[in-house]
C-alpha cells in the first residue's frame, strides 16, 4: 500500500508550476509526462495480459475486502508516483479483474474488445470532449452523425430518420418506453407530458413484451411513472419466442379490462436464449392496434453486420424504434450503445432547450446541438471508438466475427447434447446456449442444487467462467459466446470441469 510519509516529501517543496504537471496533461510543457503516464499504464496493462491465463484469480470476497479494509482515502495518493499507484492497482484490482477476453470466459454479454477502440478511448479520455453541443464537440458531432445515419441504413429505417448515442441498453430501452408514451399521450389526450404530466389513465397503460425480454422494460416502466404492473409478459413458443397468437390475446384481454395498450417491445436476441421474436409478425400487430413498435436489438444488433445472418432482423425496419449495443456485438469497450426512432420529429417529446447550452435561436441558425436528443447532457464521444474500429477493420470483418460465434454456438449445442450428460433447452439464434448438467436423465436428482454448486464451483476455481439462469424456476448453466477467438476445445474443456464439479457433487453428496 502506499505510504503516506513518502507521498508527502515527494511534493514537499514543489512550485505551483511543478504541480500542474500531474493535472494538466494538456500542458505543452508537460508533454513528456503526459506520454511517461500513458506508457506505464499501457506497461500495466500488457503485464497483467502476459500474467493472466485464466479468467478469473479465484479470489474470495472476504479477501477482497480485507485488503480494501486497509485503504484510507484522505491518507493516501497525494504525492505519489504513477508508478506506485499503479503497483497498488494491481493489488486492489487488476490480479482479480475478470478477463472477459480470455477464450473460457463464455458467461455474460461482455465481449473481448478491439484494439482500434482502446486507441479511440486514450484520445476520447484525454481530449475530453463533452457531446452535448457543437461548441463543444465540433467534427466529433459530424463522426457521430455519420455513425448514426450509417447505422439508420443498417436498420432500414427512412431518410427521416435519426438516433443518438447513449450509455447502453437500459437507457436506449428507456428512451423507446419514453417516446412511447409520450406519443401515446399527445396522440390522445391532446397535452403535453413534459409540461402537464401523466393524465390519470396513465395507471392502465400496457406495454407488451415476451415473458423472456430484457429486466429492464419493467425496470424503466417503474421509473416512467407507469408502474412494473403496466408490463404485460406475453408466453413464448418452444423457440422462446414470442407467441403472435398469444400477443393478440393479451392485448384483447387488457382491452376488455379497461386498460389502454400502448406498445409492443420485440426482443432481437434475448438475454439468456438469444432468441429473436418474429418481428415483422409483431410489426402488423402493432400497425392493426396503432401501437408503438420499439425493438430491443442490444444483442442482436450486431446482426446488421452479417452478410448471412442479417436477414434474422427482417421486421426491425418497420419498428417505430430501436436499441443496439455496440459493446457487445461490435466488440466494442463499455460503454457505447445507440438508440434509433424511425421518425425524427419523435425527438420533440425528449428536446429541451436551455438558453446557455442550446437556444432556440442556434436549432434555427441549424447548430447541430446533440442535447436536443439525448436524455444525458454531458455525454462521452463514445462514437470515436466505433469510428475508428470501422475505419480500420470495415463492417465485412466485424460481420465475419458475428459468423464465426454463431457458427461455434451451433457446434458447442450439438456437443453438449451429444455428451449425453446435459439437457440442452435452445437451438441458438445468436451465440447464447442454456443447458444443465444431468448425468442421469430421468432419476429425481435435485438439479438445481447441482448446478448452482457447479457454476459456484467454477467460479471460486476462476479457470473458466459460465453464468447461470432459471428457467421456470430451475437453475440452469448457459453460455455466452462473444469471442471469436474461442474454439470448440474450449468449450469441450470447459464442459469436462463441468462435469468434474458435477462428479464431486455427488460424491460429497
Amino acid at each position: 500500500m502506499l505510504q503516506k510519509s513518502y507521498a508527502h516529501q515527494l511534493l514537499d517543496g514543489l512550485t505551483k508550476d511543478q504541480l500542474y504537471k500531474y493535472i494538466f496533461s494538456e500542458l505543452p510543457e508537460n508533454k513528456a509526462y503526459y506520454q511517461k503516464s500513458m506508457n506505464q499504464a499501457v506497461n500495466a496493462i500488457v503485464e497483467h495480459l502476459e500474467n493472466r491465463n485464466e479468467p478469473f484469480s479465484g479470489a474470495s470476497l472476504e479477501e477482497v475486502k480485507v485488503r480494501f479494509s486497509k485503504i484510507f482515502i484522505d491518507d493516501t495518493g497525494y504525492g505519489a508516483t504513477l508508478h506506485e499507484v499503479l503497483d497498488e492497482l494491481k493489488e486492489l484490482y487488476l490480479n482479480d479483474a475478470i478477463s472477459f477476453h480470455n477464450r473460457k470466459y463464455v458467461a455474460h454479454l461482455n465481449c473481448p474488445i478491439l484494439t482500434p477502440a482502446l486507441a479511440a478511448e486514450v484520445i476520447i479520455s484525454s481530449i475530453n470532449t463533452s457531446m452535448d453541443t457543437w461548441d463543444q464537440s465540433a467534427g466529433g458531432t459530424f463522426i457521430e452523425l455519420k455513425l448514426i445515419d450509417w447505422t439508420l441504413n443498417k436498420i432500414g429505417y427512412p431518410v427521416d430518420s435519426d438516433g443518438i448515442f447513449t450509455s447502453g441498453g437500459t437507457q436506449s430501452n428507456m428512451m423507446g418506453l419514453l417516446l412511447a408514451r409520450d406519443h401515446f399521450i399527445h396522440q390522445r389526450y391532446k397535452i403535453d407530458p413534459k409540461v402537464d404530466g401523466l393524465p390519470p389513465e396513465a395507471t392502465r397503460f400496457r406495454i407488451f413484451c415476451s415473458e423472456v425480454s430484457h429486466f429492464s422494460l419493467k425496470k424503466n416502466a417503474a421509473l416512467l411513472g407507469l408502474g412494473q404492473k403496466s408490463i404485460v409478459s406475453v408466453p413464448v413458443n418452444e423457440y422462446y419466442q414470442m407467441d403472435t397468437h398469444t400477443l393478440i390475446h393479451a392485448i384483447e384481454k387488457e382491452r376488455l379490462s379497461g386498460n389502454i395498450p400502448i406498445a409492443i417491445v420485440g426482443t432481437a436476441g434475448t438475454t439468456d436464449f438469444s432468441s429473436i421474436d418474429p418481428l415483422s409478425d409483431i410489426a402488423e400487430v402493432a400497425e392493426t392496434y396503432n401501437l408503438w413498435f420499439h425493438v430491443d436489438a442490444a444483442y442482436g444488433g450486431g446482426l446488421v453486420l452479417s452478410d448471412k445472418h442479417c436477414y434474422k432482423l427482417k421486421g426491425i425496419e418497420l419498428s417505430d424504434s430501436a436499441t443496439i449495443d455496440y459493446h457487445k456485438t461490435f466488440f466494442q469497450p463499455v460503454s457505447s450503445s445507440g438508440f434509433f426512432m424511425r421518425n425524427k420529429t419523435h425527438v420533440d417529446y425528449i428536446k429541451y432547450h436551455a438558453d446557455y447550452l442550446n437556444s432556440k435561436e442556434q436549432e434555427e441558425e441549424g447548430l447541430p446541438n446533440m442535447v436536443k436528443k439525448s436524455i444525458q447532457t454531458t455525454r462521452r464521444f463514445d462514437a470515436l471508438k466505433l469510428w475508428m474500429t470501422l475505419r480500420m477493420m470495415g463492417r465485412k470483418k466485424l460481420g465475419q466475427y458475428i459468423d464465426d460465434i454463431i457458427y461455434l454456438a451451433q457446434q458447442t449445442a450439438l456437443m453438449l447434447r451429444e455428451r449425453g450428460k446435459f439437457e440442452v433447452l435452445n437451438q441458438p439464434e445468436i451465440s447464447a446456449i442454456v443447458f444443465r448438467y444431468n448425468p442421469i436423465p430421468g432419476t429425481r436428482i435435485d438439479l438445481c442444487s447441482v448446478n448452482a454448486h457447479i457454476r459456484k464451483a467454477m467460479f471460486n476455481e476462476g479457470k473458466a467462467l459460465i453464468a447461470s439462469t432459471k428457467v421456470k424456476g430451475q437453475v440452469y448453466l448457459k453460455f455466452t459466446l462473444l469471442n471469436p477467438l474461442t474454439e470448440l476445445k474450449d468449450l469441450e474443456e470447459i464442459a469436462d470441469i463441468i462435469q468434474k464439479h458435477g462428479e464431486e457433487y455427488f460424491r460429497n453428496n
